[in-house]
């Protein structure tokens, strides 16, 4: 099962703790029975809402990110060119006074 995004984590905290207030102002309920019913439906539209939103695909193959421009004429990918290692100078400073 995939770890559930911030952005599923966020609406469906907004959904639970919004609907819960409406369905309390609007039913005014002072029985626990009544507080636990609406929890209850308040976090299962929660969690209807967090399920809803969209996954993000799963990243690419390092493959098929290669651009149709940087394949070869026959279809494949060339071979990457190693770095060639800088050798930085170092710079010395004459000592001061």
């Amino acid at each position: 099962m995939p770890r559930p995004t911030p952005a599923q984590i966020t609406y469906g905290s907004l959904t639970v703790v919004c609907s819960t207030l409406a369905m309390l102002l609007l039913s005014q309920t002072s029985s626990g029975i009544g507080v636990a019913v609406i929890a209850a439906a308040a976090l299962g539209l929660g969690l209807l809402v967090a399920m809803t939103i969209p996954q993000p695909d799963p990243a690419a193959s390092p493959a098929a990110r290669v651009t149709p421009a940087a394949r070869t004429a026959d279809g494949r990918v060339p071979a990457q060119r190693a770095a060639a290692p800088v050798m930085a100078e170092s710079v010395r400073e004459p000592a001061g006074p």
